[in-house]
């Protein structure tokens, strides 16, 4: 069981939160639901939850300030809001989950069992990634957090050639002839790079940074040389770039 507490400042977002739960994630145990941040503070002291289903707008302390009260978060943390798109883009860059008001149940159960698969709290790193977007201590972001098997890899952003599918998983290539295996979807690491403009999927299975790409072929239907070597055909969407 994964010990839980919800927190949200609307009564009718933790009611339906819990009743997902308990129909689509019945290893999650509700500890308690908190309509505050404070009982959220005092809930969390209290209970040592192992996951926090934390909503991001609240009055007085929103979801972002109640992290900031602990030196060292112990607890994996999936964030609630409705549609804020600059809170949402540095959840994704530092590899943390969020879930959309209203809550769709897969989206729920998928989430739950990213928790459950990599079984430690997100590192420190990644929560000061965030902290960092989002007090605008930085003017852009520059490394990337990957969720792997063995927990997250933070890497510059300017070291990724391309990224290619495999299944469920990713596999990012870098530079220094690296390879990453992300436990990410190519759709959620094509979510989490969509605000690098040189990023762009050229084709179902591959995304490439398109500052490494050193020759494009017309024959053969058309495909694209990168400067490790490797080949993919092209997408319309590369040709409307060039």
């Amino acid at each position: 069981m994964i010990k839980a507490i919800l927190i949200d400042d609307e009564v009718h977002c933790l009611d339906t939160l819990g009743m997902l739960l308990s129909d689509y994630c019945p290893e999650v145990q509700i500890m308690e639901q908190c309509m505050s941040a404070k009982k959220g503070l005092d809930a969390i002291e209290k209970l040592s939850p192992e996951l926090v289903f934390l909503d991001i707008e609240m009055p007085l302390m929103n979801g972002f300030e109640l992290l900031e009260q602990f030196k060292s978060i112990p607890f994996s943390v999936i964030f609630t809001t409705s549609y804020d798109q600059y809170a949402i883009k540095a959840i994704r860059f530092s590899a943390l989950d969020y879930l959309l008001k209203p809550i769709d149940p897969k989206e729920l159960v998928t989430a739950v069992h990213k928790v459950e698969a990599h079984k430690t709290p997100p590192s420190a790193e990644q929560f000061q990634m965030l902290m960092d977007q989002i007090q605008h201590k930085e003017k852009g972001f520059t490394k990337i957090a990957v969720p792997t098997f063995e927990g997250f890899e933070l890497i510059p952003i300017d070291q990724v050639l391309r990224c290619e599918a495999d299944d469920n998983y990713s596999h990012l290539f870098l530079k220094n002839k690296n390879k990453v295996t992300a436990c990410r979807t190519l759709k959620e690491m094509e979510e989490q790079l969509q605000d690098f403009s040189f990023f762009i999927r050229v084709h179902h299975s591959w995304i490439v940074n398109l500052n490494e790409v050193t020759k494009y072929v017309r024959g053969e239907g058309g495909y694209l040389m990168m400067s490790d070597g490797s080949s993919r055909s092209r997408k319309d969407a590369l040709m409307k770039w060039f």
